[in-house]
């Protein structure tokens, strides 16, 4: 254990899941060449190969395999020990961390406002998730709870109530032939790139987000992509394409004179979830409880 870090076990860890250096190096927010090295330095402690390299993606050794299924758990009882501890510190109930994507809306704030009256020795931390990354703050168990744009199919995810059910909107330079419209239909998306957004958000929700083609078959030119809302925004004013978003999101933009929010008809509202590791319960559920309330009212 002479000199070990944590962090040499979490790059093993989400490179084991990932079974590739580049996307594991997205979810750690490094490069890949510093997981290689972390994994190096881990090997060099144990004094054996855990991963095989190849030019397409890695693979656990055997004894990878083994070593991985003993630390998991210990690293997540580690976690939870911290966690427990820092509750302890802070001579409350517990905390309930929650991420969310955009802004927190009145439904949202009515529902953690209703959480801390239930449990009033529970404090609740809010984080902002970035877009460009709706899951990996679960993943890695930074957040409790994530309220964050549908679909979502990670296996090691639940999803629980849904709500805030919005028609979208396309946002486009107020210079595009569209910005003169009432509204856009979906087949019309044919005629304008759509501003795409970066992993390492997984590949099924990034499509959900921006379309590649239409219900009839017509194939939507792809724009640039971008790692944040604003981002994408100054790619939309700079006429570089369009970007979907929910109605709610596109008036707490509020008015632009470079960007134009049109109606998009045509396809399925935009529906915030709430999610949480499959693994825990607990607080995270509770605060579910509040939200599913709050959506039947």
């Amino acid at each position: 254990m002479s000199g070990l870090e944590i962090r040499e076990l979490e790059a093993f860890l989400v490179l084991a899941e990932e079974l590739h250096f580049g996307r594991a190096g997205e979810r750690l927010y490094v490069s890949q060449s510093r997981v290689s090295q972390l994994l190096r330095s881990l090997e060099g402690r144990i004094g054996a190969t855990l991963v095989e390299r190849t030019s397409r993606r890695a693979e656990l050794t055997p004894l990878g395999e083994k070593f991985l299924a003993e630390l998991r758990p210990a690293y997540e009882a580690l976690r939870a020990a911290v966690d427990h501890t820092r509750a302890t510190a802070r001579g409350d109930g517990g905390v309930l961390r929650i991420g969310f994507q955009g802004t927190i809306d009145d439904h949202l704030a009515n529902a953690i406002g209703g959480f801390e009256k239930h449990y009033p020795d529970c404090a609740v931390e809010l984080t902002e998730i970035p877009l460009a990354d709706p899951f990996g703050s679960l993943h890695r168990r930074e957040v409790d709870a994530a309220v964050v744009l549908l679909p979502v199919e990670e296996p090691d995810l639940v999803l629980g109530p849904v709500f805030s059910r919005q028609p979208q909107v396309l946002a486009v330079s107020s210079r595009h032939p569209f910005a003169r419209r009432e509204s856009v239909t979906v087949e019309e998306l044919a005629e304008c790139p759509l501003i795409g957004i970066r992993g390492p958000a997984p590949e099924y929700w990034r499509h959900a987000q921006a379309p590649e083609i239409t219900p009839e078959g017509r194939r939507i030119p792809r724009g640039p992509t971008a790692g944040t809302l604003q981002e994408g925004m100054g790619l939309a004013a700079a006429g570089q394409g369009g970007m979907m978003l929910c109605r709610s999101t596109a008036e707490h933009q509020g008015r632009r004179d470079s960007v134009v929010f049109v109606p998009l008809t045509g396809l399925p509202e935009s529906v915030l979830g709430v999610v949480w590791h499959a693994e825990d319960s607990g607080r995270a559920r509770a605060f579910a409880g509040e939200i599913a309330v709050r959506a039947r009212s």
